[in-house]
């Protein structure tokens, strides 16, 4: 018989729910045994490697796309030793998009079980679309008005590829090209300041998670074809909320710095405990609905909320000694609270 190859962690896991099983006589001491005998040590953790090598592979083309357009030596290299027009190199990375995304589509027809690779082929399919868009932008002359439609059609190219290809990936960069969208698009019609209608980025963007979120909740379950990436629309909305919500906390809806620096925390302190309240109710829903993405991001930003106003009101009002003797014990105390979860668990 086949064994079930586990890593360490993996190993005291299964063994532990078999002990669990068989002192609530859930399971005989024989079929314990036997299901323990039926483990087998992993010699190398080759999805680890897969894993950290497709991350690398990743960071190097992000890295690659970003340097073509900021190395001004590969620009002057390029216009002086081939004066290539940009309409050629947004025509060629088309042409690398669509061959990553059919090869991506292959790959994952053919080997559905190698999540690593195919999520790997689609990123590079949705750089390569990103810098496409990125040329066609300085082939239309992007200091024209509407240059904020190339961030339209990206939304509209990632979120037809992530429904017809099924991948959770696209889906990411469809909402990331959304949320940059609606950054330009409300800053060109604010005549490129930091107000929109009054609210400035943090604000707008709290907004905007929210929309997004609702939208995950109410109205994409509905549709057919955008249930696969509910929960992917849900995280990301909780996401853009809170951060946008504890920059909130921290800014105001000020959009002059200077103003800001003359600002007492105290005097924006109301955006400060709605994030608190907020995330709090994130993560006590998350825990009575077992909703493990809503609940770690509530505990995240409940403690990041509330460690930013302790900075915020006794870093400059007691001795430093006294003041890292207090985040120690406040730490402990979280650390406990955790623990003590963690048991009941």
């Amino acid at each position: 018989m086949k064994k079930l190859d586990v890593n360490k962690t993996e190993r005291e896991i299964i063994e532990q729910a078999l002990t669990h099983w068989k002192e609530q006589n859930l399971l005989s001491a024989e079929k314990s045994d036997e299901l323990r005998d039926n483990l087998d040590d992993k010699g190398f953790e080759w999805g680890m490697l897969a894993r950290y090598a497709f991350w690398i592979a990743l960071a190097s083309l992000i890295f690659s796309v970003v340097s073509l357009f900021s190395d001004g030596f590969l620009s002057d290299f390029v216009e002086r030793f081939y004066n290539t027009p940009n309409v050629i190199f947004c025509l060629a990375f088309a042409g690398l998009a669509v061959f990553f995304y059919l090869l991506g589509f292959r790959n994952k027809a053919k080997n559905p079980d190698k999540n690593f690779s195919n999520e790997t082929l689609m990123l590079a399919g949705a750089f390569s679309t990103a810098a496409s868009i990125g040329f066609l932008g300085q082939v239309l002359d992007r200091n024209e008005n509407h240059f904020t439609l190339l961030f339209l059609l990206s939304i509209v190219i990632y979120a037809v590829l992530a429904v017809k290809l099924k991948s959770k990936m696209l889906w990411i960069f469809t909402l990331v090209a959304l949320g940059i969208w609606f950054a330009t698009e409300t800053a060109y019609h604010s005549n490129w300041g930091f107000k929109f209608w009054g609210m400035n980025y943090p604000l707008r963007f709290t907004i905007f998670g929210l929309l997004l979120t609702s939208f995950a909740v109410l109205i994409q379950p509905r549709i057919k074809a955008l249930q696969f990436f509910q929960s992917t629309s849900f995280v990301i909305g909780l996401l853009y909320t809170m951060i946008a919500l504890w920059l909130l906390s921290i800014f105001g809806n000020y959009s002059d710095f200077e103003k800001w620096t003359h600002v007492r925390q105290y005097e924006i302190f109301y955006w400060g405990l709605l994030g608190i309240g907020l995330s709090l109710g994130l993560a006590i829903y998350g825990m009575k609905a077992k909703d493990h993405a809503a609940r770690d991001i509530g505990f995240v930003f409940f403690i990041l909320n509330l460690y930013t106003r302790f900075v915020e009101y006794l870093w400059d009002n007691i001795n430093r000694t006294i003041f890292f003797l207090l985040l120690a014990i406040s730490f402990w105390f979280v650390g406990k609270w955790a623990e003590s979860i963690w048991k009941k668990k």
